[in-house]
């Protein structure tokens, strides 16, 4: 039996300490939002953080995750948190979203970018580029998505 504290709350589940983070999430906690693309890391379907950086639930065991928190694409943008609230606004105003699998991983990562900058930067190109660079998406969305990350980035300047 594991404790994690998933979007602010304890949730005790009984799974192996080698279960992927992602299955423990969408199995047994019935937290769906966090897509399963690749399971290799490669994709980027399945990002969550982990104390507040990006990473790829598909590899990450459970075990890692213990007496850290994981904040899954539904408690980010559920509008209690500033930058979640601003990427969320950029994505619908840019029309990012096509097919729509990838994309809680594409704003995990954006978030995640975002809140790593100072506050007030106003981030390059290159940078969102190399920010956005482990995320995949088949629909090619890829100018819309670097306009919304670059959007949100003014509103919170």
């Amino acid at each position: 039996m594991s404790t994690l504290n998933v979007n602010g709350s304890p949730r005790a589940i009984d799974v192996d300490g080698d279960t992927p983070i992602l299955w423990a999430l969408r199995d047994t906690l019935g937290l769906t939002g966090t897509k399963f693309g690749c399971g290799a890391a490669l994709c980027g379907a399945c990002t969550v953080h982990l104390d507040g950086q990006a990473i790829r639930s598909c590899v990450t065991p459970v075990s890692a995750a213990e007496g850290k928190k994981i904040t899954t694409i539904e408690a980010a943008t559920d509008g209690h948190d500033r930058v979640g609230r601003a990427v969320h606004a950029a994505w619908v105003k840019h029309d990012v979203a096509q097919c729509g699998y990838c994309q809680s991983g594409q704003i995990m990562s954006a978030i995640a970018f975002l809140k790593s900058l100072p506050r007030g930067k106003k981030p390059t190109g290159a940078e969102i580029e190399s920010a956005m660079a482990g995320n995949i998406c088949r629909c090619g969305t890829y100018d819309r998505i670097r306009a919304a990350v670059a959007d949100a980035a003014r509103t919170l300047a």
